[in-house]
């Protein structure tokens, strides 16, 4: 807890002072050290400041200074330490050990770039298994984990990749807010070491920001195949900062970086040192009279150097005006920065926010002028050979698309097997609890409810494993940001930003973490027009269904009509975006800025740990809302009994026994009695069979989907249909759950593909339309309208307005019903 927790009269032991510069100098020099008793005394009328009793003397702080100062009350360290007094013993004696404990506990983030290995260093310092992959925009919301380490507890939070700390992006001003508000202890810049002089821009802000840092150059073993030499320590000597040379995926040097992390936080670090990014003497001299201003109010400067918000000043960030509208002085810190940068601008005749990215990308290439030495090698490297052919203007398009088609043949043909496998296994298990339960309510519910349900949707778990195989490698390779760059000329023409693409592949997985990935796109627009156009990605929730009913009713063609499915979600996505650019958001186009990252052999380790999290997803929806899902579907289905019903049955069944009976003592040959036998359990099977039904369209569940059935069944759709469509909203997988309870079948077989042959049967008798036609306005609209409730809360929170998620839903379902409608009605008078 911080020190403006405690209650008045309570006391408290410090453990950690927080706060930097001339602030940690003022509040030591007063006495506020590492293990020194004080209590709360009381607070002024209008509760700040608060008044507090140090080393025998009172003594007032601001909330904010006193939340900047970490204790241990008195009860805390009694719990651990017993009786706070023995032997006449100070008190202050007997809480060391807890001051200890807590002064031992290190906060650390993880900063860089896009693509430099961040989340795969978390992952391994922290035995996460959080997304990687060799793309930007991976990371959309910090991760956090503790682990221990030499007898200290650090904990580690991952923050979105970024290019620099200006407010340009929504994850730049995150990144560069949480830094100053969280006053972390030590701050790990991950720079790539294949790309240094980027990457080291958003070192020097680092610098700039006076805060202690720890640098992992990571995928070290590229600086080194390509042939180049950097003289770490001379590197880390002219930058002031610890340099660790780290290979995150493999794990090297991460016990060595969190070594140094200790180390800086312990100040026995020998390598860290302050230093000033010399910006020239005109921009010096424009920082120095800034930052007088500044001083002139200490308590500004008790989260941010004064050096930082001076420049921030000067290059115009916005961000920085509500941070210092707070103080008094901020008017006069305005117009003076107001008057520097119109002087500099005079003099230069150049943007002042250009000078300073001149002056640092100055300072980066002195610094690596000195220590870093390039091989010279006029021949290409392996990455611009591939790039020539798999970014061809011409062979780009048809590459990529034929790589998606591959990655639907695999789908199909791969995960044939291991379906039927499971649909088997399914099966014996439905079969052996069919056997050994009694006839009733719980074997109904256990077989039809929960087996039937969730078993119709586990049995395409391999489908989803191959799908995300081929996305981690697309990925991991550096595919997908090159899918991007081939694509973001036609994006443009449509109104998307380049960047868009990223979101719309991501959203083939899972359409929530690719609205979340819009957050990579700097235009406000751009990323709300994206927003709205994911939801035709057909994420993997909608692939087991897709499967099931391709197989049904285009079993001879299932590659193509898959691939046409994804390839109509990508057209509808781009018609959209053109329609929404000139009548809703009218965009003006932004630059195209994205990192083509080096191609890189994808590592078992992360494609297997990216699988397998998928499938450990979609088994865990399978045990949770599906299956919940399923039993509410098949107890809605189940009720009322309708007593009425079996009594009719058996009458029915009596009848129809006694008059097969008189057949069957009538037959002259055992051949004829056979077979009039075998007619006899077809016929009771039919009637039980008709039964059932009749008592589904009187359930509840029934009811309801006869009251939907006058909106679908110009789509071809009856109850049975529409009652599946509406569970979807919650989950697409819910559309086969509920599948698998409502289209029970007679008269067939307990093989692997009972489902489909019901559906089969179903649709036939549905309509005087041929069933594959009613397959495909169903699919269409699967497609088409909103994936599920996941994504209308996501569209809600990233774009900061439920309207936009209620437009969404609208849209797509009104669009899906339009669609259906049209394929259905012009498919029934062409066949």
């Amino acid at each position: 807890m911080n020190l403006a927790e405690l209650h008045a009269g309570q006391n408290g032991f410090i453990t950690k002072v927080k706060g930097r510069g001339a602030f940690r100098k003022r509040i030591s020099e007063m006495g506020f050290v590492r293990g020194k008793q004080i209590t709360r005394i009381k607070d002024a009328p209008l509760k700040d400041p608060i008044e507090f009793k140090l080393m025998g003397f009172n003594v007032s702080l601001r909330k904010s200074e006193a939340e900047q100062i970490e204790v241990v009350t008195e009860s805390e360290a009694v719990s651990l330490n017993g009786n706070a007094h023995s032997n006449g013993t100070p008190v202050e004696h007997f809480f060391e050990k807890k001051i200890k404990e807590a002064s031992k506990q290190i906060n650390v983030v993880l900063v860089g770039n896009p693509n430099s290995g961040k989340t795969s260093l978390f992952n391994y310092a922290s035995g996460s298994n959080e997304r990687t992959g060799n793309y930007s925009g991976v990371t959309i919301s910090p991760h956090e984990s503790l682990v221990s380490l030499n007898g200290y507890r650090i904990n580690i939070v991952d923050l979105p990749g970024t290019y620099s700390l200006s407010a340009y992006t929504p994850e730049e001003t995150f990144v560069r807010r949480y830094i100053i508000d969280k006053q972390p202890d030590v701050v790990i810049n991950i720079v790539d070491a294949s790309n240094l002089e980027r990457n080291l821009y958003l070192t020097t802000q680092l610098i700039d920001m006076d805060i202690k840092v720890v640098m992992a150059l990571n995928m070290y073993d590229e600086l080194t195949t390509k042939g180049d030499t950097l003289h770490i320590e001379q590197l880390g000597e002219l930058l002031g900062i610890p340099i660790v040379p780290t290979i995150a995926s493999k794990g090297k040097g991460i016990k060595q970086l969190f070594d140094h992390v200790i180390q800086i936080h312990e100040e026995t670090e020998p390598t860290y040192r302050h230093i000033h990014i010399q910006y020239g003497d005109d921009i010096e001299k424009s920082l120095h009279s800034l930052q007088e201003l500044i001083w002139k109010n200490k308590h500004i400067t008790d989260k941010a150097s004064s050096r930082l918000l001076a420049v921030q000043l000067l290059e115009k960030d916005k961000s920085i005006d509500s941070f210092l509208s707070q103080f008094s002085e901020y008017e006069t810190i305005k117009t003076k920065a107001d008057h520097e940068i119109a002087s500099l601008e005079k003099q230069f005749h150049e943007e002042s926010s250009s000078l300073i990215s001149e002056a640092r990308y100055g300072f980066i290439a002195g610094a690596l002028k000195e220590t870093y030495q390039k091989k010279e090698d006029i021949q290409l490297s392996r990455s611009d050979k591939i790039d020539n052919l798999l970014t061809h203007r011409i062979y780009g398009y048809p590459i990529f698309l034929f790589f998606l088609w591959i990655v639907f043949q695999a789908t199909f043909s791969l995960g044939q097997y291991p379906v039927e496998w499971l649909e088997f296994l399914v099966g014996e298990i439905s079969s052996f609890f069919s056997s050994i339960l009694p006839a009733g309510f719980f074997k109904d519910l256990v077989v039809s409810g929960i087996i039937d349900g969730t078993g119709s949707v586990l049995v395409f778990l391999p489908n989803i494993v191959i799908l995300f195989l081929f996305i981690s490698i697309m990925e991991d390779t550096g595919y997908m940001a090159r899918v991007a760059f081939i694509m973001d000329k036609l994006m443009h023409r449509l109104g998307l930003h380049g960047k868009s693409f990223i979101p719309l592949i991501i959203g083939f997985g899972c359409n929530v973490p690719a609205i979340m990935a819009t957050r990579t796109i700097e235009n406000p627009k751009d990323r709300l027009l994206t927003m709205l156009i994911v939801p035709f990605m057909s994420c993997s929730a909608r692939l087991p269904v897709y499967i099931l009913l391709i197989s049904a009713f285009f079993p001879e063609h299932p590659v193509t009509i898959l691939f046409s499915l994804y390839l109509i979600g990508i057209l509808l996505s781009m018609l959209f975006s053109f329609v929404f650019n000139k009548i809703i958001f009218k965009t003006g186009q932004t630059p195209f800025v994205m990192e083509l990252p080096p191609y890189r052999v994808p590592t078992l380790q992360s494609v297997i740990k990216h699988v397998w999290f998928r499938a450990y997803l979609y088994l865990k929806k399978v045990g949770g809302v599906i299956l919940i899902a399923s039993v509410v579907v098949w107890m809605l289905q189940y009720f009322p009994r309708q007593p009425e019903l079996d009594q009719q049955l058996e009458q029915d069944a009596a009848r129809v026994s006694q008059t097969y009976e008189t057949k069957i003592q009538a037959a002259s040959t055992d051949e004829i009695k056979t077979q009039l036998k075998t007619a006899l359990s077809e016929k009771i099977a039919d009637m039980e069979f008709a039964t059932e039904m009749t008592r589904t369209e009187r359930s509840y569940l029934g009811q309801f989907g006869k009251t939907l059935e006058p909106v679908f069944r110009p789509l071809g759709f009856d109850w049975k249909i529409s009652v599946s469509l509406l569970s979807g909203i919650a989950a697409k997988e819910i559309v086969l759950s509920t599948m698998g309870v409502l289209f029970q079948t007679a008269n067939v077989e307990e093989d692997a593909h009972k489902l489909e042959e019901g559906l089969s049967l179903h649709f036939a008798s549905l309509n005087s339309a041929p069933p594959f036609l009613t397959a495909l306005s169903l699919l269409l609209f699967i497609l088409i309208y909103f994936p599920c409730l996941g994504v209308v809360v996501a569209v809600g929170k990233e774009s900061g307005s439920w309207k936009w998620a209620v437009f969404v839903v609208s849209y797509t379902s009104l669009l899906a019903w339009v669609i259906s409608f049209g394929v259905f009605q012009i498919g029934s008078l062409i066949y």
